[in-house]
């Protein structure tokens, strides 16, 4: 049986921190999609820790992580992520399984990333400069190297082959700002720690998960409105960040799949470029921008920031079959005198409640229903019952545009701040 935690906005909605609340009900956490572009912040114990592409429960013991076969992985980066959470679970290796199907970032596609976002000017994407985009170009491409490639014999020769070629179309690009001998003594040192990990045929393991009737939840990176097809495209990653991604991601037929979780915030932001129908670029952005600490957890990245978006929401509630919401950051609009949400858009004369096909060229003004807000911090001991009644109005109104329940609802980046309905 698997369960689905995924972001319902333009991510960093807060998937670490519920991921990992929720895994002591799992076996086994799977990451599904993504790269290290991702940044799952996790708080407990007054510790804090971002982690890019090791799944959320490997702070949990007893529980399987798995870096599924559909991520994409930069050896460099997760020997560093790796280091940084040792002295907390030193026995990672037991925790941490990698599929080998899933392809290897290299050097050159972090410098072919930083090359191409340099030739756009000011078209340019807001790549994380990870070398993300050019990986699942190669994947696609049926020309990239793979997690069990490092095990064969001729792995540097294949290496070398792919290496010229995206040496060529960087010089094509008159790019020049890059040091390829030092990316790739760190590659190489990188991928030694590498083959220390317990690589495994992924695919297997699952299933065998699933006939002992063990639970899996398969955690999603980035973001629905990211999403390759569904996303405000171009302005998108480059995987498939939806629920249907689990299938493709790991291995499993949608029949395993029992519940999608939809993780939202209680307003919404966005890192890069790309339409934002409700950006704040006022004071009251700011203000959003300052309390809710809304600056990239991977990349420090400043995130814009604005009003919730109901449109959207159903929108990728629709999408990815969400049977519950989970609220994140509630606690940020403590205090706020007024509140806002868009409930339709205004495109050339016409309201609507869709999406339109193409946000990017389509003028949108959002049409907003406000809310008084609430002047105090809200208090989770005594229940969702006993909290504030403009708190609750503004839940249940959500509730019933996007037609789901909120089931969870969090107050705060610790595991101790979060309310269970």
């Amino acid at each position: 049986m698997i369960d689905v935690i995924l972001g319902l906005q333009w991510g960093d909605e807060g998937k670490g921190k519920i991921a990992d609340y929720l895994t002591p009900k799992y076996d086994m956490v799977a990451r599904f999609q993504g790269g290290p572009n991702a940044g799952h912040s996790l708080e407990f114990e007054g510790k804090k820790f971002v982690l890019n592409t090791i799944p959320s429960g490997i702070f949990r013991k007893g529980i399987v992580n798995l870096i599924g076969n559909g991520v994409v992985i930069d050896p460099i980066r997760l020997r560093d992520e790796i280091d940084r959470i040792k002295d907390e679970c030193p026995d990672y290796k037991e925790r941490l399984q990698i599929s080998k199907k899933a392809h290897l970032i290299l050097p050159t596609h972090r410098i072919l990333d930083a090359a191409s976002e340099a030739a756009k000017g000011k078209d340019k994407i807001g790549s994380t400069l990870r070398g993300i985009g050019p990986t699942y170009r190669d994947k696609i491409g049926r020309s990239g190297l793979r997690v069990g490639d490092v095990l064969e014999d001729d792995f540097e020769k294949r290496y070398e082959k792919i290496r010229e070629q995206h040496l060529q179309q960087i010089a094509f690009l008159g790019f020049t700002d890059f040091d390829i001998q030092k990316e790739e003594t760190l590659f190489f040192e990188s991928l030694e720690f590498f083959k220390t990990l317990t690589l495994v045929n992924s695919e297997y393991l699952i299933h065998s998960y699933i006939k002992q009737g063990k639970k899996i939840l398969a955690e999603g990176a980035q973001g629905s409105l990211l999403d390759v097809e569904f996303g405000t495209y171009p302005f998108v990653t480059s995987s498939n960040t939806l629920s249907g991604g689990v299938c493709s991601g790991l291995g499993v037929a949608p029949k395993h799949i029992r519940k999608v979780y939809g993780i939202f915030k209680a307003y919404c932001t966005r890192v890069g470029s790309g339409p934002f129908p409700t950006e704040l670029d006022d004071t009251t952005g700011d203000y959003l921008r300052e309390v809710g600490h809304e600056f990239g957890a991977t990349t420090g990245r400043t995130r814009r920031t604005g009003w919730l978006d109901l449109v959207a929401l159903k929108y990728t509630a629709m999408l990815n079959g969400v049977d519950e919401l989970i609220m994140m950051k509630g606690d940020v609009l403590n205090g706020m005198e007024e509140l806002k949400v868009a409930t339709e858009y205004e495109i050339k004369g016409n309201n609507t409640q869709e999406m339109p096909a193409n946000l990017c060229s389509t003028a949108v003004n959002p049409i907003y229903q406000s809310f008084p807000g609430w002047s105090k911090e809200i208090s989770l001991e005594n229940g969702y019952e006993a909290m504030d009644n403009t708190f609750k109005e503004y839940v249940d109104f959500i509730e019933k545009y996007v037609e789901s329940e909120i089931s969870v609802i969090s107050m705060g980046p610790g595991r101790d701040e979060t309310l269970v309905r």
